[in-house]
């Protein structure tokens, strides 16, 4: 099982698209406040999110809580100042994904903490960043690949060659 982290995300379209990809692939969602956008059990209904009894949530106060109430020891920092791509990181079982929040990113305390835990997605210079439901998406699979897609339906119903 994967472990991704938002940190104080503040747009709900990015972190129900988030929620979604967690459900589909059984990864934990884990929120660090403050959230800009309510997630109360109306306020999901009233978004449509069908698939929200499928996400593993946990929501903690801060960064602080978050740490004493776990045991992180793997973890990957996805952000724009890392120094490696993401496709150089070795992903465990049991590994936290930590993504900023999307108007600026992973704080500067908890970077520095990990340098050697930045990564980032490679894209043009000139281009600021992916949209954070991307970010995670391209990250988390990139684990889940490496993990050979554990407990995940790996084919469909179309006939013939495996790739």
């Amino acid at each position: 099982m994967l472990n991704i982290v938002l940190v104080e995300p503040e747009i709900p379209q990015n972190c129900g698209n988030i929620a979604r990809t967690c459900a589909a692939t059984r990864s934990r969602l884990h929120l660090v406040e403050p959230l800009g956008f309510d997630i109360s059990e109306k306020a999901v209904r009233r978004a449509g999110l069908d698939y929200w009894p499928m996400v593993d949530l946990r929501v903690y106060r801060d960064l602080e809580d978050l740490f004493a109430r776990n045991t992180i020891e793997d973890l990957w920092l996805s952000t724009t100042k890392g120094a490696k791509p993401y496709s150089h990181a070795r992903f465990h079982d049991g590994c936290w994904l930590f993504f900023g929040k999307e108007t600026a990113g992973l704080p500067a305390s908890l970077r520095d903490a990990y340098p050697h835990r930045c990564i980032r997605i490679p894209m043009r210079e000139e281009a600021r960043s992916l949209n954070l439901a991307n970010s995670v998406a391209v990250v988390a699979y990139e684990a889940l690949r490496q993990l050979d897609f554990p407990n995940l339906l790996g084919s469909g119903e179309t006939k013939g060659d495996q790739v």
